[in-house]
C-alpha cells in the first residue's frame, strides 16, 4: 500500500484504551488548577462515587496523526474515492495500533477531499469505520499534496477516557460525526455549519446570519460539556469565499471574549453543502491558568483572535503569516513570528506537537516543509493542505505546543 503519513504525539502513549461515555447535559465539575497531585487523586476518587458518569482525567494525553493518504494497495493503483478512503482509514488504524489505540479512541478528524462531489461516497465508507459514537469532524474541499490522492485525513486520538457530548435541543447529525467529544478538560467540537438545531436543516442567509447560527450551535455543545465561549482556545474557520472574511469577523467577535479570544486560522475551504458560507471547527479547554501570549513589544491586532492562548498544559497558536519575496521567505518569516510567540510562552519549537500548513498554492509544499524541517523536530504531526489564504500571501502556519 502506498501511504503518505506524517505523525506525532503528545507525551508517550500507553497501551490502555480510552472508554467513551455519553454526556447529554452539564455534569458537576471541580477545578484542580494549582492543587497537589495527591489531592487531585483523592478528589477524583471521591468524584467516582458521586458522579453518574465515569470521571475523566483532567489532562488528557493527545496523539496527533496527519496527512494520511493511500493511492495504491499491493502495487495496484486505487482510483476511486471509496477505495482510497478505505485504504487511508486502514492506514490510520495501523498508526493507531502502533500507539496502543483503536478507532474508538479518535476524538477529532479532518477530511480533505479533492472534489466535494465525492462527499457522499466517502461517507459511505467512513461509516463502516465509525459506526457508533464517531469522532468530531470537519470536511472541506482542498488541493492535496499527493497528486494522486482523492482524500486526505488528519486525526487526534487519546488513550484516556472520553465522553460524547449530546446537547439537549440540538438534533443529532445525520452524518457520521459527533457534535462534541470531551477528554478531561479538553473539548473537541465538530466543524459547525448553519443548521437549525431542531431540524438539522440549513439556515440560509448572509455570512453574518450563518456565523451567528454556527456559534449558537457551538454554544449548545459547550454548555452540554459544562463550558462556555470563554473556554474556546483554538478555531479553524473555513470560508466559501475569502471576500466574506470581514463580515464573518463582525459576527464572530460577538461570541468570543474580547480580552482573550481563541487562537484562530481562517482560510478558504470548499464546503460540502452549497447552502453554507462558513464552517467553524473549535477546541475548548477549561483552565484557571488561561492567558494570552504576546511577543515582546507585540500589540493586539484588530481581528478577534489572540496570537496564542496558554492554558498551563498547552499553548494553542493562531495561524500566522508574514511577507516575503517567495514561499520560502514567507515560511521563514512566519516561523520567526511563531518562534517569538513560543519563546514568550517559555517554550520552543521542540515543544511543538502539531503543525498545520495552509497554502494558497499547494505546489509550494516541498519548499515550506524543507524550511519547517530546519526548525521543528522530525516526527511532529504536520498537516499540509492547499486552502487559499485571506489576502495576498501564500503561506500560513498554525501550531500547538505542550508544556512538558
Amino acid at each position: 500500500m502506498k501511504i503518505s503519513t506524517l505523525y506525532g504525539r503528545l507525551h508517550c502513549a500507553t497501551a490502555s484504551r480510552g472508554r467513551r461515555t455519553r454526556a447529554a447535559a452539564q455534569a458537576p465539575r471541580a477545578r484542580y488548577a494549582g492543587w497537589s497531585r495527591g489531592l487531585r487523586s483523592a478528589l477524583l476518587a471521591s468524584a467516582l462515587l458521586l458522579l453518574p458518569t465515569p470521571s475523566i482525567a483532567q489532562t488528557p494525553e493527545l496523539v496527533f496523526l496527519s496527512n494520511i493518504t493511500a493511492t495504491s494497495r499491493d502495487a495496484v493503483p486505487l482510483t476511486t474515492v471509496e477505495e482510497q478512503t478505505a485504504a487511508a482509514l486502514d492506514a490510520l488504524g495501523e498508526q493507531l495500533r502502533a500507539h496502543g489505540l483503536g478507532y474508538d479512541d479518535v476524538v477529532a478528524m479532518n477530511v480533505f477531499l479533492r472534489d466535494s462531489r465525492h462527499f457522499q461516497a466517502m461517507n459511505g465508507v467512513y461509516r463502516g469505520y465509525f459506526a457508533t459514537d464517531p469522532p468530531t469532524r470537519a470536511t472541506v474541499e482542498a488541493d492535496l499534496t499527493d497528486r494522486d490522492a482523492l482524500v486526505q485525513i488528519s486525526a487526534v486520538a487519546t488513550p484516556d477516557e472520553t465522553e460524547v457530548v449530546l446537547p439537549p435541543g440540538l438534533q443529532s447529525p445525520a452524518l457520521p460525526y459527533s457534535w462534541g467529544i470531551r477528554a478531561g478538560d479538553v473539548l473537541f467540537i465538530a466543524g459547525a455549519t448553519s443548521r437549525d438545531p431542531e431540524t438539522y436543516q440549513p439556515v440560509r442567509g448572509d455570512v453574518q446570519t450563518q456565523t451567528r447560527r454556527v456559534f449558537g450551535n457551538i454554544g449548545m455543545v459547550l454548555e452540554a460539556a459544562g463550558m462556555d465561549y470563554g473556554d474556546l482556545v483554538a478555531c479553524k474557520v473555513f470560508l466559501d469565499d475569502v471576500r466574506l472574511w470581514g463580515d464573518m469577523n463582525t459576527a464572530y467577535r460577538e461570541f468570543v471574549t474580547a480580552e482573550d479570544p481563541p487562537a484562530r486560522a481562517a482560510v478558504r475551504g470548499g464546503l460540502m453543502n452549497p447552502d453554507f458560507l462558513v464552517e467553524i471547527q473549535c477546541v475548548a479547554e477549561r483552565s484557571e491558568e488561561r492567558r494570552v501570549v504576546l511577543r515582546e513589544g507585540q500589540r493586539r491586532g484588530r481581528s478577534p483572535l489572540s496570537p496564542a492562548i496558554a492554558t498551563g498544559e498547552r499553548v494553542w497558536l493562531s495561524g500566522m503569516l508574514a511577507r516575503g519575496e517567495d514561499a520560502e521567505a514567507e515560511a521563514r518569516n512566519t516561523l520567526a513570528s511563531l518562534g517569538g510567540t513560543l519563546e514568550a510562552a517559555g517554550l520552543g519549537f521542540g515543544d511543538v506537537v502539531d503543525v498545520w500548513v495552509y497554502l494558497t498554492d499547494v505546489r509550494d509544499a516541498d519548499t515550506v516543509l524543507e524550511v519547517l524541517a530546519e526548525m521543528v523536530p522530525e516526527g511532529v504531526a504536520t498537516t499540509v493542505v492547499g486552502l487559499p489564504l485571506v489576502g495576498r500571501l501564500g503561506v500560513e502556519i498554525q501550531m500547538t505546543a505542550v508544556v512538558r
